[in-house]
């Protein structure tokens, strides 16, 4: 027996599946360890091992492949708890980490303080060199003041250094020759260049990103390392993959030398995993949510391709290295209710996380969690959390809303209880809109699948407020992620800056230029062990009008690319400008210019089988359990619901809502508006009851 594993580090939860070789699979859930996340890594593999009737050591040398998606750099840039890092840079700029673009969050708030920057101003030194735009020397480097930034780096135990000179992007000889004397005298320093790991122009998306990188890069090397010893003295010998924010996975040793690639791997498996589940049946496009204990991500897909972006933030810090375009906000189950200043019931960000937890857990919380505020309204079974593994304390959780909030807005508890279940369905469809209607997307054109182990519970609510007529929940939504990471793909990312007028582009260089990026791609990847033939292409350009301030970034095709087709890359310039901002100039005939160019190059690999299921018929009463109280928001009472047991329904069954199915690491309230039905893999397809018949058609064999 051959097995393939995936594993999600949340700050709650680690999520593991295991898939079989037949394509079937099976779940676990164990409690993070957020001190060292590999504990609970082992613990869950452990586990398997047990279930699988064999010894952790024969368990591991049939594991063909672990792919990890890691959540060590991003809490380590939350929590500054990184590497001690300098920065050497050209004279004159150091202060860009702090001035940055000159841009003001929030403008009219005058308590409002500037980002920490991750290097401190003694430790960004500044060197004498300077380059004009195009990468011609005006100020020859004086290699004694990188001397002199080294002296202070090794006096002050600097444990990583980035390099990051002005328009190196254009001529990188300055930036190797820093390099070389760090390499030199600070051998067991992690260092990052910045013409090698982003040489784009903007510099400060360039050197935040870089110190970015530095920072987080030998907490994650040593992570890894442990991880890798800890994993063959264990005694795996398959390959061990790591997840990117971009949405694909690198091997261990890029990770290391990238670690900024890492710094949102976490929720970038969602949207992967739910390009599959709609697929199936017969959608190219949907919106993916995913809840679990502290967060709660949303993302877009058009045309089966995740959005992506090259201007994201952690910690309102810039990373300019491409990732998914996913929404992340502080609403999961361990989120913390709470009163503010005004009076008004809160829900997060504030989490409990898994230790002290929500105080159902029992496990030394206290504060009311959105856990705590389901199982009161009645949509968890104290007795079955975790399949019964772990049991709730209902009375704890009553008491915790009944102190904490219930009493100071002068409501019953289950009141205020149905309060914090609201107020946290509103805020995640707010975060839905931030995906779809901030980018001229209207949410109801898409199915929206829904994720993680508290998800499904408020899946219904959250379509309600946005008017979605479809949801997918899938069969594996409690480890959405740890799905995702099976189906990902090697993904490299490439980038030149190449600032030009379209109509005064040079051909010759243009198309120099990608295939110079495709070929690094296709090295990268035989690295990987990935052949030419399972070896993908994507190209783009960031674009915009002459003196606009932001650009867009514009999908083209290899075709167009090569043959050089202007009209048709500008004619996809004008539509996206005009879906996203409302009107494009191409009447006026506004000059258009490109800034950057990139290539994505993608390494295809082994996905898992999904099994299709024989036809039931839609009687679902083989899973019905009992009945139970349960909160109906759209009565604002409690009435007696059906719970149906999710792993006894079967293909074409139908339950109409209102009614709980429970799983071992799920449950889901499908409220009156919804009915749900089974589709042939297993997974519960919901639909509006007076749109029903135009959607299920899609689930069946025909």
């Amino acid at each position: 027996m051959k097995y393939r594993i995936g594993i999600d580090v949340g700050g709650t939860f680690t999520d593991f599946l295991l898939a079989f070789e037949d394509g079937t699979s099976r779940i676990y859930k164990v409690l993070s360890t957020p001190d060292d996340p590999s504990i609970g890594l082992m613990t869950g593999l452990s586990e398997m091992a047990k279930d699988q009737n064999l010894p952790l050591k024969d368990f591991l040398q049939q594991v063909e492949t672990i792919v990890h998606g890691t959540t060590v750099t991003t809490n380590a840039v939350l929590t500054y708890n990184g590497a001690k890092t300098g920065l050497l840079t050209t004279l004159g700029v150091r202060d860009a980490l702090e001035m940055r673009r000159g841009i003001r969050e929030e403008q009219y708030n005058n308590r409002y303080t500037n980002v920490e920057p991750l290097a401190p101003r003694y430790l960004r030194r500044p060197v004498k060199e300077r380059l004009n735009y195009a990468g011609e020397v005006v100020i020859p480097i004086d290699m004694s003041t990188v001397d002199e930034a080294i002296d202070i780096f090794i006096k002050e135990g600097v444990e990583a250094v980035a390099v990051c000179f002005m328009n190196s992007f254009a001529n990188k000889e300055h930036e190797e020759m820093a390099a070389k004397v760090v390499r030199e005298r600070m051998p067991d320093t992690y260092l990052t260049v910045s013409s090698t790991l982003l040489p784009s122009i903007r510099f400060y998306d360039r050197v935040s990103t870089t110190v970015l990188n530095s920072y987080s890069g030998p907490i994650l090397r040593r992570y890894l390392r442990s991880l890798v010893k800890r994993l063959e003295e264990a005694g795996f010998t398959g390959t061990l993959l790591i997840m990117q924010s971009n949405g694909g996975v690198v091997s261990p040793q890029v990770a290391e030398e990238r670690a900024g690639v890492t710094l949102l791997s976490g929720p970038a498996a969602g949207p992967v995993a739910g390009i599959t589940y709609t697929s199936i049946n017969g959608f190219n496009d949907c919106l993916t949510v995913d809840m679990g204990g502290t967060s709660f991500d949303a993302a877009l897909i058009k045309n089966q391709t995740p959005l992506v972006t090259s201007e994201g933030e952690i910690n309102r810090l810039r990373l300019a290295l491409p990732m998914l375009d996913i929404v992340t906000i502080g609403a999961g189950g361990g989120s913390i209710g709470w009163i503010d200043e005004g009076g008004l019931l809160r829900m997060g960000p504030q989490s409990a996380g898994s230790k002290p937890g929500p105080a159902c857990y029992d496990i030394g919380g206290e504060l009311p969690a959105c856990t705590d505020a389901d199982l009161v309204l009645g949509y968890l079974d104290a007795d079955f959390f975790a399949g019964g593994r772990m049991k709730l304390n209902y009375d704890k959780a009553a008491k915790a809303i009944d102190e904490h909030l219930a009493k100071k807005l002068k409501f019953d508890m289950l009141e205020a209880a149905a309060g914090m279940y609201n107020v946290i369905n509103v805020n995640m469809a707010a975060g839905v809109r931030e995906v779809t209607v901030k980018k001229g997307e209207d949410p109801r054109d898409y199915p929206l699948v829904v994720a993680g182990g508290a998800g499904p519970n408020h899946a219904c609510m959250i379509a309600l407020e946005l008017e979605i007529p479809v949801i997918i929940i899938p069969k594996e939504s409690s480890i959405f992620c740890a799905a995702g990471m099976l189906m990902s793909d090697l993904k490299h990312d490439y980038v030149r800056t190449y600032p030009v007028a379209l109509k005064q582009l040079d051909r010759e260089k243009f198309t120099r230029l990608f295939k110079e990026m495709a070929d690094e791609g296709t090295e990268d990847l035989r690295k990987e062990n990935i052949p030419r033939e399972r070896v993908e292409y994507f190209y783009s350009l960031d674009m915009r009008y002459t003196k606009q301030y932001h650009e867009v970034n514009v999908n083209i095709s290899e075709a167009d690319v090569y043959a050089f087709n202007l009209e048709n890359i500008a004619e996809e310039f004008h539509k996206l400008h005009n879906l996203l901002y409302g009107y494009s100039l191409e009447n006026e005939g506004t000059p258009i210019e490109i800034l950057n160019m990139r290539v994505t190059c993608i390494g295809r690999t082994e996905k898992p089988r999904f099994i299709e299921e024989k036809y039931a018929g839609e009687d679902p009463s083989g899973a019905f359990k009992r009945y139970r109280k349960a909160y109906l928001p759209s009565k604002r009472e409690f009435a007696d619901v059906p719970v149906f047991d999710g792993a006894k329904l079967l293909y074409g069954n139908r339950v109409a809502g209102p009614a709980i199915v429970e799983q071992v690491n799920t449950s889901a309230f499908i409220t009156a508006e919804y009915s749900l039905i089974v589709d042939r893999y297993g997974s519960f397809m919901v639909f509006l009851k007076d749109r029903e018949q135009e959607f299920a058609g899609r689930i069946f064999n025909e």
